[in-house]
């Protein structure tokens, strides 16, 4: 029955009732009962309001039902029953979203930081926390710039032209390197999100510090080369013994130009993807009585060089690709080690794992130097390295020989002390009589 209907009959009720009462109480015993009855509606109503009142006063209103009751505030207690639970309900969904979003975006691989229209944090997840040293507790509602306090990302937020991500060092964090972009979203709200761009940092500087060192490589014999090209073409003879050392000279710089470019192509090779290692026995030991015979050649007698085979195993492996790495340990040891030092060339089992090391007692490193020499071209000292002949490549393929042989390279070295290099190979790759 529609409002307006159910108003009618209360209306032709109330005339009626009123007539009968004045027909017979009179109008001062009907206004009477009338007082009566609207007491008794105020009452009715007020204690009704005061329990609508009091539970939406409670703190668990939500989980508390209505009580029941009969006539329009039962009516107006079941609809708020209903609005309430489908309120939970939507609370709940929300809820849920809003969970698997927050744990979708905290397993995100970049920082995300979510900020309001005046660019003040609302939340962040824990990789940004980490990025950036924000605590999503303690500074959330705190303005991004008071947090991040760099000049230039400050004129990044500024200059509202998000396109490309500012590239930034954490100074909180030594090393750390940051690509940070703003993605305007919503009314006027933004996400900040951040990548830990180091390693790729740090391969575009080892790739422009590669490239500059070969060219400064090949610049010096080259010009040396061109410089006596030069002097051998001029219309005046040279007497033998000048044109001899000229001819000499370009020679030697041919020759390291052309170790250059070998070690630099055999880089090349062990780099790529689908170099697949020979599988072939190495017989060790014979190698390495092999590689004590040409360190005593190149040592011509200056130093005194042992070698120590404790064990008869053989490797599984390339043979050229060790024996290469080999030798670059055993050339590197004589170069570095003066005249009357000690020189041993080690094969043995340690620890289930065959190790071949190199042990001298040569000049030694500095433990800040150690490790980064295995990068190409890294030198501790730029101009004995280049009197000795060296590329500075040779420990860069050492590193990827047994890296391909799944095998590590040690280094323990102190200044003035010498050093010890070990290639460390796995059981899998040994051959013993036990295993043949």
């Amino acid at each position: 029955m529609s409002g307006f209907w159910e108003r009618f009959i209360a209306f032709i009720l109330i005339a009626v009732v009123t007539g009968i009462l004045l027909a017979t109480l009179g109008a001062v015993a009907t206004l009477a009962c009338y007082g009566v009855v609207l007491l008794l509606l105020v009452i009715h109503h007020w204690r009704h309001l005061t329990i609508l009142d009091r539970w939406l006063q409670a703190e668990e209103s939500t989980s508390v039902a209505l009580p029941d009751s009969s006539g329009k505030w039962g009516d107006v207690f079941a609809r708020l029953t209903r609005l309430m639970r489908d309120q939970r309900k939507s609370h709940r969904q929300i809820s849920s979203a809003l969970e698997r979003l927050q744990r979708a975006t905290s397993a995100m691989p970049e920082g995300v930081i979510i900020m309001d229209e005046i660019d003040r944090i609302e939340w962040c997840n824990p990789v940004a926390e980490k990025h950036l040293g924000i605590d999503s507790n303690l500074d959330a509602g705190q303005h991004i710039s008071h947090l991040v306090r760099q000049t230039q990302f400050a004129e990044y937020l500024a200059a509202h032209n998000y396109s490309e991500p500012l590239i930034i060092k954490q100074p909180l964090q030594q090393g750390l390197t940051l690509s940070l972009q703003f993605v305007p979203y919503g009314d006027k709200q933004k996400l900040l999100i951040s990548r830990d761009v180091t390693r790729l940092e740090r391969v575009q500087t080892m790739r422009r510090d590669f490239v500059a060192n070969v060219s400064h490589e090949l610049r010096t014999p080259l010009t040396v080369i061109g410089g006596f090209l030069e002097t051998l073409s001029e219309e005046s003879p040279s007497d033998p013994e000048t044109s001899k050392w000229v001819l000499t000279l370009m020679t030697d710089q041919t020759r390291r130009m052309q170790r250059l470019v070998e070690d630099l192509l055999t880089l090349s090779r062990l780099e790529d993807t689908e170099n697949l290692v020979r599988e072939e026995n190495i017989n060790v030991p014979e190698m390495l009585r092999e590689l004590y015979h040409e360190a005593q050649s190149l040592s011509g007698g200056h130093h005194h060089i042992s070698l120590n085979l404790d064990t008869d195993a053989k490797l599984l492996g390339s043979m050229d690709e060790l024996r290469s790495a080999f030798s670059n340990l055993v050339s590197n040891a004589i170069r570095y080690t003066a005249d009357g030092g000690e020189i041993s060339l080690n094969w043995v089992i340690r620890d289930g794992q065959g190790v071949f090391s190199v042990q001298d007692s040569g000049i030694g490193i500095e433990r800040e130097h150690i490790p980064r020499l295995t990068e190409r071209f890294y030198r501790v000292d730029r101009g004995r390295s280049r009197e000795t002949g060296g590329t500075g490549l040779g420990l860069a393929i050492v590193k990827h020989v047994l890296n391909c042989h799944q095998a590590t390279l040690e280094i323990d070295s102190e200044s003035g002390k010498g050093s010890c290099f070990s290639a460390r190979f796995p059981a899998a790759r040994l051959l013993t009589e036990a295993s043949n």
